[in-house]
């Protein structure tokens, strides 16, 4: 029996911590769709290159992540049921692999190499793993929620 799950969007959100505001930017942000899952036996992984800025000595800032699962927990729902899913960081470009997330916990000391977009177009990877563990397990509907990404002068 093969089972279709449409995944609808992850919408995406940025936002600079408010007294950091002028020298922590994130941009190229854009949600993420996985379509209609038919194959459940591998890991479903979207990644997408960002511009992140920090304005600071170094390019030093923190990342922090939540969903809009319960308490901030990375899940999509489709009403009843819900479809954990990772959130990895890296401090790379085109990268499908980085720094696990845990949600609400900053994480620090994050720097970049090159500014953008000034000298590039962007330097840091957002990447979002839907795990085939829990695929094989996921009740058939359109999933969908919100990750909202944080980034605070470090």
């Amino acid at each position: 029996m093969i089972r279709r799950i449409a995944t609808a969007a992850l919408a995406l959100v940025a936002v600079a911590a408010p007294a950091a505001a002028q020298s922590v930017q994130v941009s190229g942000l854009t949600d993420v769709a996985f379509g209609t899952i038919g194959a459940f036996g591998t890991d479903l992984v979207r990644s997408q290159s960002l511009c992140a800025f920090s304005g600071l000595l170094g390019g030093r800032y923190a990342v922090t992540a939540s969903g809009s699962g319960a308490g901030g927990a990375f899940t999509l729902s489709n009403g009843a049921a819900a479809l954990p899913y990772e959130v990895q960081w890296s401090t790379a470009a085109g990268q499908s692999a980085g720094t696990s997330l845990t949600a609400n916990v900053p994480l620090a000391g994050q720097t970049m190499l090159l500014s953008c977009p000034v000298l590039q177009t962007t330097n840091t990877s957002l990447i979002v793993i839907l795990r085939a563990a829990n695929l094989g397990v996921a009740t058939a509907g359109n999933y969908s929620g919100t990750l909202t990404v944080i980034l605070a002068a470090n």
